[in-house]
């Protein structure tokens, strides 16, 4: 099979440990910088020589763009052009979760931060909230605002840029991380770096000694989601788990397996469309 990487890094951990598999399994492996040139997709790829399957681990505009052109004319892209533009836009992703009923924090989107000072001194204003860029990006703003001070330090930085003000969710300063490659759950846990504090070491749990909840809940987001490829960040609110991130085609760096399901994946049939979406 051709299988092509559509991505700007190609020697990631994640995508080069992939990449041998599927060579040493006699397979040809290419990769694509889709942010490559100016002009439109055609000029980067033949409609009559496709690869079998593309990998997008890729947002940009330009990225998003190609994907579509190569779904146009038959190809297999993973994750989806759809699915991947709507995990970039946190606002629709809120949307869609809770009419999923997916355990998210309330969220609020306004058009520009400096829209945030109208209430930052009412009653009815909870603190601590999170303030989230709206589009998923590098370097995007997260932060947590502690009270209507740091609100209007943090608005005469970022005036003008789009945001979703999330609810804060007091947790036990973990940073669960569910890895999925197509049904296949791995695990990370990090020091939640804007969470409530937590001191001492703690390694990965096993996926089978997570609380079955915690995995139904990541497995769900993909089903919503329609994605094969993604990362869900959950936070322990007293024992549940609440969704504070979904990534399409995140890093994974460190499970062990990982890049054989992403090779095994590669080469899978195409499975059905999944549900429709509305946000």
């Amino acid at each position: 099979m051709r299988v092509c990487l559509l991505t700007d890094k190609p020697a990631h951990p994640l995508l080069a440990a992939a990449s041998c598999v599927l060579i040493e399994a006699e397979h040809q492996v290419t990769f694509l910088n889709p942010d490559t040139g100016t002009g439109s997709p055609s000029e980067l790829v033949i409609p009559d020589d496709l690869a079998d399957v593309y990998l997008l681990k890729a947002h940009t505009p330009r990225a998003l763009e190609l994907a579509r052109f190569l779904e146009a004319h038959g190809a297999r892209v993973v994750n989806s052009a759809a699915a991947t533009e709507l995990c970039q836009d946190r606002s629709r992703i809120a949307t869609v979760a809770d009419g999923a009923g997916l355990p998210m924090p309330r969220t609020r989107t306004l058009d520009t931060l400096s829209e945030s000072l109208h209430g930052a001194e009412r009653p009815e204003s909870r603190y601590p909230l999170m303030v989230k860029s709206r589009h998923n990006r590098r370097a995007d703003l997260v932060a947590r605002v502690d009270g209507p001070a740091e609100l209007r330090d943090l608005a005469a930085k970022w005036p003008d840029e789009p945001v979703v003000l999330q609810e804060f969710v007091v947790n036990s300063g973990w940073d669960h991380k569910l890895w999925v490659i197509a049904g296949e759950v791995f695990t990370g846990i990090r020091p939640a770096p804007l969470g409530s504090r937590s001191d001492g070491a703690q390694s990965a749990p096993l996926v089978r000694d997570l609380p079955r909840a915690w995995t139904e809940t990541a497995l769900h987001t993909g089903e919503v989601f329609g994605l094969d490829v993604y990362g869900v960040d959950l936070l322990d609110r007293e024992g549940a788990p609440v969704v504070v991130d979904i990534n399409a085609f995140p890093g994974i760096r460190g499970p062990k397996g990982a890049p054989a399901a992403l090779a095994a994946l590669a080469l899978r049939r195409p499975r059905p469309s999944p549900p429709a979406y509305e946000a």
